[in-house]
Formats: C-alpha cells, structure tokens, sequence
C-alpha cells in the first residue's frame, strides 16, 4: 500500500485563515491561498484539495459578512440623518 501524499501547506494556511478571519484580512488571504494552494496541488499532486476550497469557500463567507455589516452600518446612517 502506498503512502498517502503530503497536505500542501497552503491549503492548511487558507483553511485556518478562513476560520479566523483576523478582521476580514484573513478572508482575502484564505482566498489567495487556497487559489495558490490549489495550482501547487495540481502541479505536485499533493493532498489537500479539499482544505484549499474548504478556506476559499469560508474566505468568499467572510468577504460577504463584511459586505452586509458595512451596507447595514450605510443604510442606518443614512436613516439617521433622514430623522434629524
């Protein structure tokens, strides 16, 4: 039985990342990370595929938490100055 391929390291990098997000930074390299992590995969044939889009996935979630939280804040502040 032959042994399993090594997990890229990136992949690994862009998982963590899309679950920490460190204030949305961590969303837009999760993002480039699992891209580069999943090129590498490709050429070396290396495991981990599943991590790479794993952190892509939660990257694009984060990138579009930050979009709802900044519409909300515009839409209140926009009320706000309506009612003054």
């Amino acid at each position: 039985m032959a042994p399993a391929p090594p997990t890229n390291g990136m992949a690994i990098a862009s998982l963590v990342l899309g679950i920490v997000w460190l204030n949305w930074v961590g969303s837009v390299l999760a993002i480039i990370f699992g891209h580069v992590a999943r090129k590498q995969i490709a050429e070396r044939g290396e495991g981990g595929a599943g991590l790479a889009t794993a952190g892509i996935v939660l990257g694009w979630i984060g990138i579009g938490a930050l979009g709802i939280v900044v519409l909300v804040l515009v839409v209140l502040g926009l009320v706000s100055s309506f009612y003054r």
